[in-house]
């Protein structure tokens, strides 16, 4: 496990930049559930004196009692501890009127989703102080930090919340990157890096839950699959956070995981009109957790063409594997499921894993090849064939990828695979178009050049991630 904060610079920089602006700085800063917002909050606050409080399911008297007890430690004002104020602006007024320091106080309000419940009036009196003393005064870098997407886009952001339009900056925090993610798990092998990112993604919160001395096997069963294990509910618990009727949702979004990509698949298996299936991918999607795709192409696809694909690895496994398997796991155990049920496709699956991983790495390859043009990166499918990766590129060039997840090389059929699919590629402005194979396995050799293309790359795991 990692014992020091990892990756976040330009979200680290963007901080300091609003810190270091002339006047009274807004910062929001909101993410998906256990992405690292309160982590990345902390490490900023490590280098700047900041009065951190953590709204919580409470009374506002009880938050607001509490938000006094901080200051008084931060300001080192013990009668703050006792006082009393009516509400949250005169508290606020006799906390930032204490502030005696040349720099700013930074002021933070985590979970803002839940002081604000508490106190509906608080984004108008933040709003207010901002506008009428703060600015005047220069003395503050306020940062309201939620986990709820839909109240942050709305209280916080949208047109209608008093706060609208004064933000300094905005952070949405994503996931990790699979290069960052593999900083987690030192120790693994590029393999076994790969495989904890197919099944946590970028999220720090999973990936710290996947111990480094047990093998990949073992961590889905002890972390996903037993019955108290800590990720075992996690997806259950991010849909109740943002949405209602969770059984549709999920119902949903288990027709995805099992491979029905058309709309009219998943309405019929989830029991809904494909009118209503609408609402619900317009959920799911805002969130971030499915993704409509398209074959990408120089030409537009018609709508017919789109499938439906979950983004988010562990939703992507959980209601694959997981949710499906509910009654049997409570039958016959964590160990037998993951022996009877899971492990004999975990390659499949982890192979559907490695497309996306290689998908997110070509733009890395062409930064390394000085590739200077513009470029879009995505698949594309036909009735004649499939394409893992596609390359569209300013420059005058298409790339096409074939993924082989498999342990053995399969280089030169992989090769002959895409000199086939090429053919059935539309290359309409007659673009050079170039293959790339991408493997487990660190190359042997050289490939040989096609007639068909200019040239033939082969990328293994460990370039991918070097």
């Amino acid at each position: 496990m990692p014992d020091r904060f990892l990756g976040r610079q330009a979200e680290l920089k963007a901080l300091t930049d609003a810190y270091r602006a002339p006047g009274a700085t807004f910062v929001p800063v909101y993410g998906r559930r256990r992405v690292g917002k309160s982590e990345l909050i902390l490490e900023f606050l490590r280098k700047h004196a900041g009065l951190y409080f953590l709204g919580k399911q409470a009374p506002a008297a009880l938050q607001l009692q509490e938000f006094l007890a901080e200051a008084a430690r931060v300001l080192d004002e013990p009668l703050l501890t006792n006082a009393s104020f009516d509400g949250w602006k005169p508290a606020l007024e006799a906390v930032v009127g204490r502030w005696k320091r040349s720099s700013k106080l930074v002021l933070v309000f985590d979970e803002f989703q839940w002081s604000a419940a508490a106190s509906p009036e608080l984004p108008s009196i933040l709003q207010e102080m901002l506008d009428r003393q703060w600015r005047a005064r220069g003395n503050v870098m306020l940062i309201l930090c939620g986990s709820y997407m839909g109240f942050m886009e709305r209280e916080v952001l949208g047109e209608k919340s008093p706060l609208y339009g004064r933000r300094t900056a905005q952070i949405q925090l994503q996931p990790f990157g699979y290069r960052e993610a593999a900083l987690f798990h030192p120790s693994y092998s590029r393999v076994d890096q790969a495989r904890a990112y197919f099944l946590c993604g970028g999220v720090p919160a999973y990936l710290l839950c996947f111990r480094q001395d047990r093998s990949i096997d073992t961590n889905i069963v002890e972390q996903l699959l037993e019955e108290h294990a800590p990720l075992r509910q996690e997806p259950l618990l991010l849909l109740r956070e943002e949405l209602r009727e969770v059984e549709r949702y999920a119902a949903v979004l288990e027709a995805i995981a099992e491979g029905r990509t058309a709309s009219g698949e998943v309405a019929a298996f989830a029991g809904v009109g494909e009118r209503a299936l609408h609402y619900y991918l317009a959920g799911l999607v805002g969130l971030g957790y499915v993704r409509k795709r398209y074959p990408l192409s120089e030409q537009l696809p018609p709508p017919r063409h789109v499938r439906l694909g979950i983004d988010d690895p562990l939703l992507r496994f959980w209601f694959r594997f997981v949710f499906p398997n509910t009654s049997y796991l409570a039958q016959r155990g964590a160990e037998v499921v993951f022996r009877d049920r899971i492990r004999p496709q975990l390659d499949a699956h982890f192979g559907q894993g490695f497309e996306h991983l290689c998908r997110e790495a070509l733009p890395f390859l062409y930064a390394r090849e000085r590739v200077s043009g513009a470029f879009r990166v995505g698949e594309y499918w036909s009735k004649d064939c499939q394409i893992d990766v596609v390359g569209l590129r300013d420059d005058g060039f298409i790339d096409l990828g074939e993924c082989k997840w498999g342990a053995r090389q399969e280089t030169a059929s992989a090769v002959q695979e895409l000199e086939g699919k090429m053919q059935h590629f539309p290359n309409r402005r007659n673009a050079t178009v170039a293959l790339r194979v991408f493997q487990r396995a660190t190359p042997r050799r050289e490939p040989r050049r096609k007639s068909g293309a200019t040239s033939v790359r082969i990328h293994g795991l460990d370039e991918l991630y070097r």
